[in-house]
């Protein structure tokens, strides 16, 4: 993302946002989108239905039609859209373009992948592609790994050969750039870190405690001359990529060694001058004058996995050492002696999904399968419980949260987080198509290597298309050793030639998943119907319903957590009941499967004078309207209501309040109780 334009689009409270693009929505029909089923119940509420605002986030929400602005390479189809970058983003951006790519668009829509991969570039002075020379061009070399896999997706040779052009072009332009370009004193590539284009992402030094130079991090001599580890890992697997694009188009094979001895070296500067044996972990920084930042990057460390710049040992030191924030891989750790838990950088230990997507396809990789499905339970959290897919959330808290940064003369300014953010949606989606189903896509077809953790249930995933076929894909059991794989009922490799056409069935049975107890409830995982969120026993590993924190509860409609008011009781509480089609819901877990009449008590706040009214439903079914009556004059004081003779039947109804027609809402949210 540009930084001038995230900054407008981020400060809600001082701009306007700017709307979507121009241009005619795509005409071209996109392919129908797949669907998850998991049996378990409560995995497909967690889930399937993350996984399903995934696919609304990046195939309605942030497709957009084309615009001839970016057709500066003269290779988009007006016919087919693009994708931008998220709510508050209205372009595609170099960056979020490529990991969008790679994460989601290339298997869910290859023409809109490829329209997408192309509306960043552009072509210099002699008509030679290049990947779009802006002012983040540091971490630009992503779209070269982002193109090889559309490639290996698709097949797609005609697009390999522009890809090609671009991907040399730009690996040229960086090796002889001035600024963010190689250094060959240290064999590395100087600028900034991946996606930390904000100051806040970088220790003092090259900053300083007030942030005096620039809210942007390239303006920084330090960061401008500095080097650091996700940048050089991300060019390293740029060389590998273009060396692999090479071999592909029959490209001599002097070029093709060359791209290789480049990576080969680069893989030797990384080792050598970031990995730092007293931590066991990559450093995140190497100043101009040999100085190294011990400091933890997600990304760097992630993509050391990812792209097998880690050795075996080393690689198993980094999962036994790095550090995770109770929301997961935090973008870089600890924090700078300028933040805190109260006041987190923006790029600094908070957590932003993007690194908490690359991080788990890192240890979906290493085979890490408890720690895998810690990281996608998480993820599906957050945007269960905020409505969607944000940008940033606190690493502590979970709740939306856009971290601190110098802005103009305010030296500590708390920037917003921007909603429907692209690579947050597209993050979960690689966790279940990489991670879950193990996708593997190779120049002669797709294999499986999957990672179904125990208590999740068997799962399908329906309608997904690769190349000229349409899959039914079923994963049973538990673990990550395939016990059987068949095609249509026939025993077959673990793998389909990239030559299938039309619809077939796939069926994998698992065995060997770790034995645990992720949520630490006292309930094995195998046996545990919630294996990811604290429960009891008497309800197998579920939560009590007894007391539910609304917070856990799956919110739609714009109610997120926040934690701007007192009182409240748990990690936060739940605002957004503002506008008609917001709501909450809750699981109620129960021992029995008969029918009740149930009395519900909540905990709100009501600061207005008058009563707001709700609509309670049950499983999808209206029950009637509901009042909260005012509780103070003060959004910080909170009263309770009970809300009595409210039909429940099944294990597992979900219990629901909407701010439907007819209701005045305008309340916030602390817990709910089923009351005997």
């Amino acid at each position: 993302m540009k930084f001038p334009q995230r900054i407008g689009a981020t400060l809600l409270a001082l701009v306007t946002a700017c709307g979507t693009l121009a241009g005619a929505a795509p005409a071209t029909a996109s392919p129908a989108p797949p669907s998850l089923a998991f049996a378990n119940p409560d995995s497909q509420s967690l889930f399937g239905t993350a996984y399903a605002a995934a696919l609304q986030n990046l195939l309605r929400t942030n497709t957009i039609g084309y615009d001839a602005r970016y057709d500066r390479s003269g290779l988009l189809d007006p016919a087919t859209g693009i994708v931008r970058a998220g709510g508050g983003y209205d372009q595609p951006w170099t960056r979020d373009a490529s990991i969008n790519s790679w994460n989601a668009t290339s298997l869910l829509d290859p023409a809109l992948a490829e329209n997408t991969l192309w509306a960043v570039v552009d072509k210099d002075t002699g008509g030679a592609l290049r990947v779009q020379q802006d002012d983040q061009q540091w971490d630009q070399v992503v779209w070269v790994t982002a193109a090889w896999h559309h490639y290996l997706v698709t097949g797609d040779r005609a697009f390999l050969g522009n890809a090609y052009r671009t991907a040399a072009t730009t690996l040229a332009i960086r090796e002889h750039a001035t600024t963010a370009g190689f250094d060959p004193a240290y064999g590395l590539f100087t600028g900034a870190s991946f996606f930390n284009d904000g100051i806040a992402g970088y220790p003092a030094p090259p900053a300083d405690a007030t942030e005096s130079v620039s809210t942007g991090s390239m303006p920084w001599p330090g960061v401008a001359s500095g080097m650091y580890l996700s940048t050089n890992e991300l060019h390293y697997a740029a060389y590998v990529n273009a060396a692999n694009m090479a071999a592909k188009l029959g490209r001599p094979a002097a070029e093709v060694a060359a791209h290789r001895s480049k990576a080969a070296a680069l893989r030797t500067a990384i080792n050598r001058n970031f990995w730092n044996p007293a931590t066991g972990l990559y450093d995140y920084q190497l100043l101009a004058d040999g100085s190294r930042g011990a400091f933890q990057e997600g990304t760097g460390l992630a993509f050391a996995l990812i792209f097998g710049i880690a050795n075996p040992a080393q690689a198993r030191s980094i999962l036994a050492r790095a550090r995770e924030l109770p929301w997961g891989m935090p973008d870089t750790f600890p924090h700078w002696a300028r933040y805190s838990d109260a006041q987190p950088g923006r790029h600094n230990a908070i957590v932003w999904p993007l690194v908490l997507g690359l991080w788990a396809k890192a240890l979906a990789g290493q085979g890490e399968q408890n720690a895998f499905a810690a990281e996608t339970a998480r993820l599906a959290k957050l945007a269960g419980g905020n409505s969607g897919f944000w940008e940033i959330h606190n690493g502590s808290t979970g709740v939306v949260d856009g971290g601190w940064q110098r802005l103009g003369d305010t030296v500590k300014f708390h920037w917003g987080s921007e909603p429907d953010q692209t690579w947050s949606a597209t993050a979960f989606l690689d966790m279940i198509h990489t991670g879950l189903f193990g996708l593997t896509f190779t120049d002669r077809g797709l294999s499986f290597a999957p990672h179904l953790p125990a208590g999740w249930g068997d799962v399908t995933l329906r309608n997904l298309r690769y190349r000229g076929a349409n899959l039914t894909i079923a994963l049973r059991g538990a673990g990550s050793t395939i016990a059987s794989f068949s095609v249509d009922g026939r025993a077959a490799p673990a793998s389909i030639p990239d030559t299938l056409t039309g619809d077939h069935t796939i069926a994998i049975t698992l065995t060997g998943a770790p034995a645990g107890d992720r949520d630490g409830d006292g309930v094995p995982d195998d046996r545990d119907r919630c294996a990811d969120t604290a429960g009891t026993a008497a309800l197998t590993g579920c939560p009590d319903p007894a007391h539910l924190e609304a917070e856990d509860a799956r919110n739609t409609g714009g109610v997120k957590t926040n934690v701007n008011h007192t009182g409240y009781s748990g990690r936060a509480f739940l605002d957004g009941l503002w506008a008609q089609g917001a709501s909450t819901s809750f699981t109620v877990h129960r021992t029995t499967t008969a029918p009740e009449r149930a009395a519900f008590t909540v905990r709100y706040a009501n600061a207005d004078n008058d009563t707001r009214t709700m609509t309670l439903s049950v499983d999808g079914q209206p029950v009637r309207q509901v009042g909260f009556p005012k509780v103070s004059d003060s959004w910080d004081a909170w009263g309770t209501t009970t809300f009595t003779d409210v039909p429940l039947t099944g294990r597992d109804p979900v219990v629901t309040l909407s701010y439907a027609p007819g209701d005045t809402g305008a309340i916030n949210l602390d817990w709910l109780e089923l009351r005997p």
